[in-house]
């Protein structure tokens, strides 16, 4: 019998998914349905059916969006010339694109026009991924970290560049990191590293809870890199690691002779669904929290949206007469209101 659950913290939502999930809630709240989203808004089968039920179309061909429309890009990131035809055919384009993301694209054309030939390492198909090299098609090249720097061959290896996917596990960008600058000794890479703080955090706290459990669920769909990453990381750890959606995924199988169970969830994975596979498990014992850090970070909402937004409250003061016009309206609070929050409204 499971006596106790070690809950990770931190886990769940990062700043990118709570400010893409938060922005196609307004969405919805301000448009008559339908309104489209290119891709996934996060990769998590929860989220996308809450925002299914609420009106939003997911495509995966911005051709697919009728003309004058509202869109949102995902938090994924989008190739330029998406970016540009969704422009053209919708009403209003919002880009959720997470900010970390916008970074590896900015370094992507950034050393494309220095002359570098990059190495970018992802996984092949992923939304992030294919955004990324779209930027610069002829420079990067598509590395996955399970196949190695493979036939990667530059044309000056004097310059050659390497940046990643942001959802990837640390040991999968320190192996090819390794290589290349064993062939390449004069490696550019960006300062800071391309991996996103959540992605780090939570690979630290799953290492922490691989050393104390008997078993870890991880909460979060099958399509989120960063869950994925998740898992392996914790069965590098050496402890058995299953991912799962909900609760009706845990196989009760797992949990035989298991005194201690591990979860934690993927950065897209919302809290509701790691309290319903907590009480699945059903600790005798309780639950202990298990926190290596604390985050704070936010990502305003994106800019198009905020614009929309004061004007609409502009124009709703204008014509009500309002006797306090230009007070602080709800996208000035939003720091205040959470992707939970924002996921309640739509019955999750």
């Amino acid at each position: 019998m499971v006596e106790r659950v070690l809950l990770a913290e931190p886990r769940g939502f990062c700043a990118g998914v709570e400010m893409a999930i938060k922005a196609l809630t307004w969405m919805v709240q301000v448009f008559e349905a339908p309104v489209y989203c290119y891709h996934e808004i996060v990769h998590n089968a929860v989220v996308v059916r809450a925002f299914e039920e609420a009106g939003v179309v997911f495509v995966d061909d911005i051709a697919e969006v009728p003309i004058g429309r509202p869109v949102m890009l995902s938090a994924h990131g989008s190739a330029p010339e998406v970016v540009e035809e969704a422009s053209l055919r919708s009403s209003v384009m919002v880009d959720a694109v997470c900010p970390l993301v916008t970074k590896v694209h900015h370094e992507v054309r950034s050393m494309s026009r220095k002359g570098y030939d990059i190495i970018y390492i992802g996984h092949r198909g992923h939304d992030e991924a294919s955004g990324a090299i779209a930027e610069a098609p002829d420079a990067a090249q598509l590395v996955d970290p399970r196949e190695g720097l493979g036939d990667f061959s530059p044309a000056d290896p004097h310059k050659v560049a390497l940046l990643a996917q942001t959802t990837l596990g640390l040991y999968e960008w320190e192996g090819v990191l390794d290589d290349a600058r064993s062939q390449y000794p004069e490696l550019w890479t960006a300062r800071r590293g391309d991996l996103c703080y959540a992605t780090t955090n939570r690979q630290t706290a799953i290492e922490e809870l691989a050393a104390q459990c008997d078993v870890v669920l991880v909460v979060g769909s099958e399509n989120s890199s960063n869950t994925q990453a998740l898992v392996r990381v914790a069965t590098k750890a050496g402890v058995k690691a299953h991912r799962v959606d909900g609760p009706e995924d845990v196989d009760k199988v797992w949990l035989d002779g298991a005194t201690t169970v591990g979860v934690t969830a993927g950065a897209s994975a919302p809290d509701q669904q790691v309290q319903s596979v907590i009480d699945a498990v059903a600790p005798s014992k309780g639950i202990h929290l298990m926190r290596v850090t604390t985050e704070d970070e936010y990502f305003p909402l994106p800019p198009q949206l905020r614009r929309l937004m004061q004007t609409i409250q502009a124009l709703v003061e204008g014509s009500v007469a309002c006797s306090q016009p230009r007070e602080k309206g709800p996208i000035e609070h939003d720091r205040e209101f959470s992707a939970t929050s924002a996921l309640s409204v739509l019955g999750v």
